[in-house]
C-alpha cells in the first residue's frame, strides 16, 4: 500500500526533474550563443583587419622613405644634372654628362625663363631634380636654377637659362648662331659668355 504523500512526492520529483533539464539546456544554450559571438566577432575583427591591409596595399608605397640614410649617416639627395665642357669648332662649351650641346637664347637677359610653348618644343629646356653638378672645367659658382612656370627646376649659368635643341644628336653643335622664335641661339663658354 503506497504512502497518502506519494503523488505529491512524484509531482514533486518531476517538476525537480524539469528544473535540472531547464538548467541545462539554459546553460547549454548560454555557452553556444556566447561560443558563436565570439566567433562573429573574430571573425569580424579578421575581416576589418585584412579590409585595412587590402585598402592599405592599394595606395602607392614610396619606394624610398623620407628619412632613409645614407651610409655616412646623412640624408640622401638627389642627384642634379651634370653640367661638364668639352672641345667644339666653337672652342670650349658646355655639354651634358650625355655629350648634348648646351645653349642660350639672346632674348633672355635674367634668369627667368621666356622659352615656352613651341619654343620649348624645339628648344627643351636643361632641367634638374637636385643641385646642378659641375664637371670638367665648369665653374660651380656660375651654375644655378631658376623656376618655370610648370614647376620643373631650369639650370642657369652666369644667370642666363640653358637649352638644348631637339634636332640635335649628342656630340653635335649645328645651332650656334641659329636665329629662331624671336631671337638668336649661342653655344655658352665656361666663363659664362656666349661663344664669338
Amino acid at each position: 500500500m503506497k504512502p497518502e504523500n506519494q503523488p505529491a512526492y512524484d509531482v514533486n520529483k518531476k517538476i525537480a526533474l524539469g528544473l535540472v533539464i531547464l538548467a541545462g539546456l539554459l546553460f547549454g544554450s548560454f555557452v553556444f550563443f556566447r561560443s558563436n559571438a565570439e566567433t562573429t566577432s573574430t571573425a569580424s575583427t579578421t575581416s576589418a583587419a585584412a579590409s585595412a591591409t587590402a585598402q592599405a596595399s592599394s595606395v602607392p608605397q614610396s619606394t624610398t622613405s623620407p628619412t632613409a640614410t645614407a651610409e655616412n649617416g646623412e640624408t640622401p639627395t638627389k642627384t642634379g644634372t651634370v653640367i661638364r665642357v668639352d672641345d667644339s669648332k666653337f672652342g670650349q662649351m658646355l655639354f651634358d654628362a650625355k655629350g648634348q650641346a648646351i645653349y642660350i637664347w639672346e632674348v633672355e637677359d635674367s634668369a627667368t625663363p621666356e622659352c615656352y610653348g613651341s619654343c620649348a618644343s624645339a628648344w627643351p629646356p636643361v632641367l634638374t631634380d637636385g643641385t646642378p653638378v659641375a664637371s670638367s672645367g665648369v665653374n660651380g659658382e656660375l651654375l644655378g636654377t631658376t623656376q618655370r612656370t610648370d614647376g620643373t627646376t631650369q639650370v642657369t649659368y652666369n644667370g642666363h637659362p640653358l637649352y638644348y635643341y631637339a634636332n640635335e644628336d649628342v656630340g653635335e653643335v649645328k645651332c650656334h648662331n641659329v636665329r629662331t622664335h624671336g631671337g638668336l641661339w649661342w653655344v655658352i663658354q665656361p666663363s659664362g659668355n656666349r661663344a664669338s
